[in-house]
């Protein structure tokens, strides 16, 4: 792998890292690969997410059943700090059964999540996909930033290929193919739920349509909920934002992959005066 950090080998880590390292009994030390683009000592929300998502997927996992939903919930931000992961089963019946997981630094809830699920359909059910197709995954691009945002972290981390000509600056609906230049935790395989929920929370800066650089604009949650397991490490987000005067915002993603679409993701967004 060539190197990660755009702005050359002064960077804080090689290319050769992961966004976690397991320490065992639950804990797993962050690396600076999970720093998000505001701050180099918080972290982007979409590795931990995936870190409790792969929690949550392996505890007391049963045969036949799949992760159709996951809603994280975001308290306080995620220091990139050492990390504790806890999960527990809320209800578990014959066809759907629900667990819910906390991340934990320094004492302090810092995320928390809940996940259904459910028995894998039957073989005869219909392929319903109302949404078009995504478009076809660009060639190589040279590395995407964001203005105003420190260069490291989880921006330099992940393979970022835009329509042509657009990136994290193009205001309006925004559409992106992405793929995890390491892994979620080292020496531990990926799986389809930990790719897409390490991405989902980029959703909402796929599409900037609200002004975050006048305003303070931030997600509280993210919800991905899949109808099928994505396929492959390409992921395709197609992202649009929804706003109202005195409210809130909402932030909509399709979830596709290189077989076509495959789930959804919302965010919720807080729009407030700087």
């Amino acid at each position: 792998m060539t190197d990660l950090w755009p702005n050359g080998p002064d960077g804080p880590e090689a290319a050769d890292q992961a966004f976690y390292r397991s320490l065992g009994g639950g804990r797993y030390e962050s690396s600076p690969a999970t720093a998000g683009p505001w701050s180099v000592k918080s972290q982007h929300a979409g590795p931990p997410s995936a870190l409790l998502g792969r929690a949550m997927e392996e505890h007391e996992a049963r045969a036949g059943f799949r992760v159709a939903r996951v809603t994280v919930d975001l308290p306080r931000p995620v220091p990139v700090a050492e990390l504790h992961v806890q999960v527990r089963t809320v209800r578990s019946g014959g066809r759907t059964e629900l667990v819910e997981g906390e991340l934990t630094a320094n004492g302090e809830t810092v995320m928390l999540a809940r996940a259904w699920r459910m028995a894998a359909g039957p073989a005869d059910t219909p392929r319903l996909r109302p949404e078009a197709e995504p478009p076809p995954l660009p060639d190589p691009q040279t590395p995407h930033t964001m203005a105003g945002t420190q260069p490291y972290g989880y921006i330099a981390a992940m393979e970022w290929r835009f329509e042509p000509g657009k990136g994290f600056d193009t205001p309006g609906p925004g559409t992106v193919w992405a793929r995890q230049r390491i892994p979620l935790v080292a020496g531990e395989p990926d799986t389809p739920l930990t790719r897409a929920l390490t991405l989902a929370d980029s959703n909402w800066a796929v599409a900037f349509q609200l002004d975050h650089v006048r305003q303070f604009v931030i997600n509280t949650d993210v919800t991905l909920a899949l109808h099928r397991e994505p396929v492959g490490e390409w992921l395709c987000l197609r992202s649009s934002t929804a706003a109202s005067p005195a409210g809130s915002g909402l932030a909509l993603g399709q979830l596709a992959d290189t077989a076509g679409d495959c789930g959804r993701v919302l965010q919720t967004l807080l729009v407030a005066d700087r």
